[in-house]
């Protein structure tokens, strides 16, 4: 038995654990122990397991694994945890943000496998600036449960299928979402599930069928980004979207767009610490 030093963290309602990967030796198998410390009975329960590793391109290297122990290239509202993490103890400076605001926040780098995330930190606010999406593809035809759908593909640093519906408070998602994460238009690799109704000009709710958590989240941090940015192709919205998510709490999404490209992608809201303890492994 081992003891590992964890802190348990939330943002906008997706939980992950956070650990300092010197705490973990080589022979640990990093899927077998997602898997147990992520465990909602038998472990102290997650979306995932964030692993912070050193790194000399940024001021820290996440990996991210799922609460099924499949490692994703990258998580948003995991990222943000990791960020308001890291950020305690580095000095503030005061900082130019999207929408011209100066205030005094600190800057965490964060490298994934998506790339490197640039991060602002002020008091439980986190915004990072994902890497630029890829393979947008619209209206795609997908049939799954008897059911003839039209969804929408982006990358946001992992995979996601939009698709937009009415009456999604009364939705049960999780077979539809499991059907569509599975679907062989999205193999071998498979997609995370996206439902989004459209609120207002500039506001949209959005619910998700998480892979590798094979279950519907709180939130998604890249999930609301993906619906956000298809949003702005099908409607034209300007440079920010607000999304609401199942945790309540409403996500800001903000862009440039030319034509089908997106720059300047950023996702901000709440994050927090919850607790820290130690677990024996």
């Amino acid at each position: 038995m081992k003891k590992i030093i964890f802190a348990k963290m939330v943002a906008s309602g997706n939980d992950f654990v956070v650990i300092e990967s010197h705490q973990v030796t080589r022979s640990q198998s990093h899927r077998i122990l997602a898997r147990k410390i992520c465990d909602r009975k038998l472990g102290i329960g997650a979306d995932g397991l964030l692993l912070l590793e050193k790194t000399k391109a940024a001021d820290v290297r996440m990996r991210i694994f799922n609460a099924d122990g499949s490692e994703a290239q990258m998580c948003g509202n995991g990222a943000r945890c990791t960020a308001l993490y890291k950020s305690q103890g580095q000095r503030e400076a005061k900082r130019s943000l999207p929408g011209g605001d100066k205030v005094r926040r600190s800057q965490v780098r964060i490298e994934t496998k998506a790339g490197i995330i640039e991060s602002l930190v002020a008091g439980d606010n986190v915004r990072i600036k994902l890497t630029s999406p890829k393979n947008i593809r619209l209206d795609l035809p997908v049939r799954v449960m008897g059911r003839n759908l039209k969804t929408n593909f982006i990358d946001t640093g992992v995979p996601h299928a939009v698709t937009f519906v009415e009456g999604l408070d009364e939705m049960y998602i999780n077979d539809l979402g499991r059907a569509i994460r599975y679907h062989s238009r999205f193999a071998p690799a498979g997609t995370n599930a996206d439902f989004a109704e459209a609120m207002d000009k500039d506001k949209i709710c959005v619910r998700t069928y998480e892979r590798g958590v094979e279950d519907e989240t709180l939130a998604c941090g890249t999930g609301s980004v993906a619906a956000a940015l298809i949003f702005g192709l099908k409607t034209g919205a300007g440079r920010r979207v607000d999304v609401c998510t199942l945790s309540g709490e409403t996500l800001r999404v903000y862009f440039k767009r030319e034509g089908r490209s997106f720059s300047d992608v950023w996702l901000e809201g709440k994050a927090r610490l919850v607790y820290t303890g130690v677990i024996n492994v």
